[in-house]
């Protein structure tokens, strides 16, 4: 997949633009720049993710399950970033959608029926996936708009409106496997 960087900086972007691999220039604020920024948030994130639950699934039975299905993740996120600056590069299919798919289900059966508004918390662990949740939708949210522009696969799309799902249930599931009680939301009192 593309070129091998041998140098980090080339200077061409000093002004306020960025080539894309069809070697056309761009704003650095451009849509595409934008989602491709925030996908490259979110898998910083998911690293930061997978590194604590690294550390705490010593101590933690059922953490590696989660680390399983959250670190091809990463390299997918990868390969979703490379098609936004590269659209002929298509990796990311619908057997990636069918897998987080099928991890949210197996998920929540174990977690059983949302019965209130969840806060982000209750555990560093838990907190952690919440903020890739919320990169997720970030990131979602800047593709729809780029989308809007320039029409993107509808897998790619998908994928990221997925993966924001499985941070969400992997949330609820790192608190029940480190024995943590969820946040309930508690709506303000009327006076």
């Amino acid at each position: 997949m593309g070129n091998r960087l041998s140098r980090i900086y080339t200077r061409t972007g000093d002004k306020g633009e960025t080539g894309l691999s069809s070697g056309r220039r761009v704003s650095k604020d451009h849509p595409r720049i934008e989602a491709i920024g925030e996908v490259d948030t979110l898998n910083s994130q998911l690293g930061l993710l997978l590194a604590e639950l690294a550390e705490s699934a010593q101590s933690c039975a059922g953490l590696d399950e989660v680390i399983g299905v959250l670190t091809p993740c990463q390299h997918r996120l990868f390969d979703l970033g490379g098609e936004l600056a590269m659209p002929e590069y298509q990796v990311v299919d619908m057997q990636e959608i069918e897998r987080l798919e099928a991890a949210i289900d197996l998920w929540n059966d174990e977690l059983g029926p949302l019965k209130n508004f969840i806060l982000p918390g209750g555990s560093r662990l838990v907190a952690q996936a919440h903020i890739c949740r919320s990169f997720a939708r970030g990131a979602e949210r800047r593709a729809q708009t780029l989308n809007g522009e320039e029409p993107l696969r509808e897998e790619l799309l998908a994928y990221l409106n997925r993966l924001s799902d499985l941070l969400f249930v992997a949330a609820r599931l790192i608190a029940r496997r480190q024995g943590v009680d969820e946040v309930l939301w508690q709506a303000a009192k009327k006076s």
